[in-house]
């Protein structure tokens, strides 16, 4: 089995960690009991591009039981837990391509480990996976990675055509990857359906809000050990991801302030009591910065020069574009790393801004992402829509689809049902009186 990880001796570690979070992923669990006996994915190939954490490792393994042949590689640089990809390979027997820290040319090299197992069935968090497949199907090979091109090129145009038709369909996780993969299907290039995982209730309602929310503000405590109380916390993105992160920063006694660029949700954020401004105004008063908005270069240099000194500013938005890095670094004299995940940048001028994980995801780089509880529901999601894509994959368009409402809804009543708690049911007279137009008294 081939496989790239930094340590296998990590794996007993893994295991328990493992264990431990599928402790709380119950929904997740009745789906594997059933996929082991019915075995829905037998025989399919599937690659993965994910955060490899100890919840995906719970969703690995409910694939495999389900029959499926999969690989995982890592869908950002510093989310990967190595004692979970150590666990996933020896005790498992799940290649896994993922290690802490990778750089750019690792990283690419692993998502090729993930295309040449020549997959029938993709499942990807920010779309890297599925994008690359793209580039190759249409012939941009100048807008792949170097390994990714060079392997690309050794292969015959039959292969080409074998790789990309051997795909049926695909999942998508997170927000970034839908806005992706949309623009694809807008373009007329998307080549298979996908499934929107991230549209789903039982995960955007759940996971971007409580699950976004509580890690995101973990992982900046993790790396700073600075209180919250009493600061000024300015949140770009007002989305789920954005409303989870502002709720909990004001819990922790933070002066909230939100910046966006949608009217509506600039409008819901005023409704809701926060102040809402323009980064620039914000900028002079804000001791804590996250992003949250799936754009490029949110808060940039001419922002930068505005804050305080000992300003600290996170992304928790999947990719590190968020931040004008390259704009950071030009306006500094000088810059070192000061603490795990906290690099130190001092402006011409004398003031210092604090940049944490590099701008990654913050709740997975210097946290350990979402609870599992709350992954629970997003990766049942997966592996219910991984089965209808096995399923019914060939009589769908090259789209981007919602999660049907049915596994939805079950996901939402097995998860109450692991909660302990009863809901009422419609009676008869209720159904009737819903679905007629003439009984309006």
């Amino acid at each position: 089995m081939d496989y790239d990880i930094r340590d296998i001796n990590l794996a007993g570690k893994g295991r328990l960690k493992i264990e431990w979070a599928g402790m709380s992923m119950p929904v997740l669990r009745k789906i594997r009991d059933r996929f082991n006996e019915e075995k829905p994915l037998k025989g399919l190939r599937l690659s993965a591009c994910l955060h490899v954490t100890t919840e995906t490792a719970n969703l690995l393994k409910t694939l495999k039981a389900g029959g499926a042949e999969a690989v995982v590689c890592a869908s950002n640089p510093l989310s990967t837990q190595d004692e979970v990809a150590a666990s996933l390979v020896a005790d498992d027997e799940i290649p896994v391509f993922a290690i802490k820290g990778e750089d750019h040319g690792t990283y690419y090299d692993h998502i090729l480990s993930a295309l040449k197992h020549k997959p029938n069935l993709t499942m990807d968090d920010g779309a890297d996976l599925v994008s690359s497949l793209h580039f190759i199907a249409l012939g941009r090979l100048d807008d792949l990675d170097k390994g990714i091109r060079d392997w690309t090129r050794s292969l015959s145009a039959k292969e080409r055509k074998a790789l990309l038709s051997g795909v049926m369909g695909g999942t998508e996780e997170t927000t970034t990857g839908v806005i992706r993969l949309r623009s694809m299907e807008r373009d007329g290039v998307l080549r298979f359906p996908i499934i929107s995982v991230n549209d789903a209730n039982t995960k955007h309602l759940f996971d971007n809000r409580y699950g976004t929310g509580q890690s995101t503000v973990d992982g900046i405590i993790r790396a700073t050990n600075r209180l919250l109380a009493g600061s000024t916390f300015v949140v770009s993105g007002y989305g789920w991801c954005g409303r989870g992160v502002a709720i909990r920063a004001k819990g922790h006694g933070a002066h909230v302030i939100i910046c966006e660029v949608d009217p509506l949700k600039a409008l819901e954020a005023v409704m809701d009591g926060f102040p809402v401004m323009s980064i620039a105004k914000a900028a002079p008063l804000g001791d804590f910065f996250c992003t949250l908005t799936g754009d490029i270069n949110v808060i940039r240099k001419e922002h930068f020069l505005k804050m305080k000194d000992g300003a600290i500013i996170c992304n928790s938005g999947h990719f590190d574009v968020e931040l004008d890095i390259p704009g950071l670094k030009k306006a500094s004299k000088s810059s070192r790393t000061i603490r795990d995940f906290v690099e130190e940048f001092t402006l011409r001028g004398g003031r210092r801004i604090y940049l944490l994980a590099n701008g990654r995801l913050i709740n997975l780089a210097a946290a350990e992402g979402h609870p599992s509880s709350v992954m629970d529901m997003s990766f049942a999601n997966q592996a219910l829509s991984a089965e209808y894509m096995a399923k019914t994959a060939r009589k769908l368009e090259n789209k981007v689809y919602p999660v049907p409402p049915q596994i939805d809804r079950d996901i939402a009543r097995l998860k109450l049902e692991s909660m302990g708690v009863e809901i009422d049911t419609l009676t008869a007279e209720q159904e009737k009186y819903l679905s007629s137009w003439d009984m309006g008294t």
